[in-house]
């Protein structure tokens, strides 16, 4: 065919396989691999699509194949604190920030742990020490994050519970109001 447009699309539709091919080849040959990268990005779905347990495992095939992958040690931290194992969990996030004691998301979940745990006071610290390491965390997850979630309403941000807690710590106890269900629910444990 001499339409212009027909060798245009199929130039085009070349040049978009071709460059796919060799992005597929740099992803499995040049690409320097670090072990157990693979399993913690499938575990990292199980837990996006709230399959705790078998993120769990998979998490422990990560730090199997590199036990230094602190990141597979935090997400496998998440995944115990969704299922309630609280004091595994804890130490897990301890352990974490022990290898890697800059790294604000890690402090933030901790919070949000020792929230669950009624340990108000150390969630405090925990909040505040993540949010002087990535003052960003205050924003709370940007729209994109939002709509990937299917989250329409922007949730409470650890910023705002900081601020909360304090007001309610400032109370006399019996007018104390520490948690709210519907709240605290929408709380989200924080990945990079």
């Amino acid at each position: 065919m001499d339409d212009p447009v027909y060798r245009t699309l199929k130039a085009l539709a070349i040049g978009l396989g071709l460059l796919w091919l060799g992005w597929m080849v740099y992803e499995g040959l040049a690409r320097e691999h670090v072990p157990g990268q693979k399993a913690y990005e499938a575990a990292n779905r199980h837990f996006e699509d709230g399959r705790f347990e078998e993120a769990i495992k998979v998490y422990d095939q990560a730090l199997e194949e590199n036990s230094e992958l602190l990141p597979a040690l935090r997400g496998k931290a998440r995944s115990l604190m969704q299922i309630e194992r609280y004091d595994r969990a804890l130490s897990l996030f301890n352990q974490a920030i022990e290898g890697d004691p800059e790294f604000a998301p890690t402090y933030a979940n901790r919070g949000i742990l020792n929230d669950r745990m009624g340990r108000f006071e150390e969630a405090i610290k925990d909040y505040e020490k993540a949010l002087e390491l990535m003052p960003e965390l205050a924003e709370g997850p940007n729209w994109i994050t939002r709509f990937l979630r299917l989250q329409p309403e922007k949730p409470p941000t650890i910023d705002d519970r900081v601020r909360y807690l304090k007001e309610q710590l400032a109370l006399p106890e019996e007018e104390r109001k520490l948690r709210d269900p519907e709240k605290d629910e929408q709380q989200r444990s924080y990945k990079m």
